[in-house]
């Protein structure tokens, strides 16, 4: 059971104003893992306090001084990486495999390419007589999620400290456990006082203080897009920057030149992985209607090869985050079959012989219309919708009629062939035959999908200020 009752605030851990415990549930079981307390405005003050204070230092410390601290985090992350696989796999029910191998893995993996990163990047440029000068935007807000924990708080947290930003932090308090040991690494790589702070709580109060904190200069979250946009509401009154990585729902066009073993099978395990609870999951899958049969036969096969179970045993899947989730996902494959889709696999209920916690079965539709509820809306769970088009054209448009933007996928054995179509999908981050995740490019979406881009160099420029200096070189 574990106990994480305390708050990390300019270098210390210290107990909330107003404590408030909260029970944490581990999804495999439906038992109570553990607790947090959440905090309240007032220790969301106190914590702004600390990192306005220690951004008049950070602010100024060189490049090479912050090298070096980003370095002693890789170093003390890379000790911490089994022990935060166990924490994720029980906080939210990822396998042991993906928890560790991944989940955990790709947080040194962002810090690694922060430090690159920062070793090439330049602050200051001259423009003929005039210099331009990038800083640090102020104290920065992180809201993060719970269906990748430490992957979002490193994306966000490493270009942040590069720049040299300021940090508050709201992890999911659904999730809690990685966000305690990020704060240990933090404070064990000798971070100074102040520059990460760590405040558990629930959105409605805390991320909604964070948002609307006239000393936050910068809020950023990951999340719904519900959430999204009650962030940016609170925002707007003190005219702060607001960045958002939102929801999904990815088209996958395969087109009649794929490799259709390759491609149907690459987008089945994309939409499985994670238990589906990815934003950028190709959850939709665009076939010839002429392969319709083909395509659900291989998708059939596939998706049963994902077995639901226990997580801490290595189970291939997990279960989904909770109560709410797994009623959710189960009207949602009820209102696909409701609606005329054919159940390929899976469907209501949970697998057999797992009574408890919130397992979901592999579920296929095939057939789907483009105006169904299940391909129209994020379900978030291991649900795949293959919808038929007759020509590119047709695929395209079908790609395109959603209110999101945030990834895409195409399958062709002919590059140019899959470049042009990538081209005309209207999202921010679009992958080739199944290409796998590209830390060291801009991540982010179009329309609902939020505004704003992570990874790679590109994510410097969400946390910093342009200051042009006129007259700077007299000629």
């Amino acid at each position: 059971m574990k106990e994480y009752l305390q708050f990390y605030i300019n270098g210390e851990w210290v107990d909330p104003i107003t404590p408030r415990l909260l029970d944490v549930i581990d999804p495999a079981t439906e038992e109570v893992a553990g607790h947090i307390n959440v905090g309240s405005e007032a220790d969301v003050d106190k914590a702004v306090a600390a990192a306005a204070e220690a951004f008049k230092t950070w602010s100024q410390t060189s490049k090479e001084e912050r090298l070096q601290v980003l370095n002693r985090i890789v170093e003390e992350f890379e000790k911490r990486v089994p022990e935060l696989g166990e924490a994720i796999t029980e906080e939210m029910g990822a396998p042991t495999w993906l928890a560790e191998g991944t989940q955990a893995a790709v947080g040194v993996k962002h810090f690694q390419t922060t430090v690159a990163v920062l070793e090439r990047f330049e602050f200051e440029t001259d423009r003929g007589s005039s210099h331009i000068s990038r800083e640090p935007i102020g104290v920065c807000g992180f809201i993060t999620p719970w269906n990748w924990p430490i992957h979002q708080i490193c994306a966000k947290v490493g270009p942040a400290l590069a720049v040299g930003c300021t940090v508050v932090l709201k992890p999911s308090e659904i999730a809690p456990f990685s966000a305690k040991i990020f704060a240990d690494i933090i404070h064990a790589a000798g971070v100074p006082a102040g520059v990460f702070n760590l405040v558990q709580g629930e959105g409605p109060e805390v991320g909604q203080a964070i948002a609307k904190h006239p000393l936050v200069d910068m809020v950023s979250i990951t999340g719904s897009t519900r959430a999204g946009i009650a962030v940016a509401q609170a925002a707007a009154p003190t005219v702060k920057r607001v960045h958002q990585e939102l929801g999904g729902k990815s088209p996958n066009i395969v087109l009649e030149d794929a490799d259709l073993e390759a491609a149907v099978t690459g987008g089945i395990n994309g939409v499985m992985m994670n238990s589906g609870q990815s934003c950028r999951a190709p959850t939709r899958m665009l076939v010839p209607n002429k392969l319709m049969d083909q395509v659900s036969a291989i998708a059939k096969d596939v998706a049963e090869s994902w077995t639901p179970g226990d997580p801490k045993q290595d189970s291939r899947m997990g279960p989904v985050i909770s109560d709410q989730a797994w009623e959710k996902i189960q009207g949602l494959i009820k209102s696909g079959v409701e609606e005329g889709a054919t159940l390929v696999t899976g469907g209501e209920g949970k697998p057999e012989g797992l009574e408890q916690g919130y397992f979901i079965k592999p579920t296929v539709f095939s057939h789907v219309k483009n105006d169904m509820k299940i391909a129209r809306e994020e379900i978030f769970g291991p649900v795949l919708s293959i919808i038929g088009y007759d020509t590119e054209e047709e695929a395209i448009e079908i790609a395109n009629d959603t209110e999101y933007g945030l990834g895409g996928y195409v399958q062709s054995q002919d590059i140019e062939h899959a470049r042009n179509i990538a081209s005309k999908i209207r999202a921010g981050y679009i992958s080739i035959n199944n290409a796998g995740l590209d830390i060291s490019v801009p991540f982010g979406g179009y329309k609902q999908s939020g505004n704003g881009r992570e990874f790679g160099d590109e994510a410097f420029g969400e946390f910093l200020e342009y200051k042009s200096l006129l007259g700077y070189n007299p000629s």
